[in-house]
């Protein structure tokens, strides 16, 4: 199993509500065994930057790689690409 995890923050946030339906969308792509799209807490007091994560769940790094390529993760990236700021992405082995 590979683990996928992305951090994201939003400079403005009247497009907050933009970028999390743009994320959601991700939920959709059938390549991912669990996919969470999830507005972070902002809970610790060194680091409140992060606005969403993204947390997945992949077969292997093949389901990871079609996940990728789907036409969903495009479209997912075509609209909240514009609207984010930091994008920060970890994948590992279970």
């Amino acid at each position: 199993m590979i683990r996928h995890v992305v951090f994201f923050s939003v400079p403005h946030s009247s497009d907050l509500a933009a970028v999390e339906a743009g994320l959601r969308l991700l939920e959709t792509n059938p390549h991912a065994a669990r996919l969470a799209i999830r507005r972070n807490l902002k809970s610790d007091a060194w680091s409140r930057e992060v606005d969403f994560v993204v947390y997945g769940e992949f077969a292997d790094e093949a389901a990871l790689a079609a996940y990728k390529a789907h036409p969903i993760y495009e479209e997912a990236t075509r609209r909240v690409r514009p609207l984010r700021d930091l994008r920060i992405a970890a994948d590992f082995p279970d």
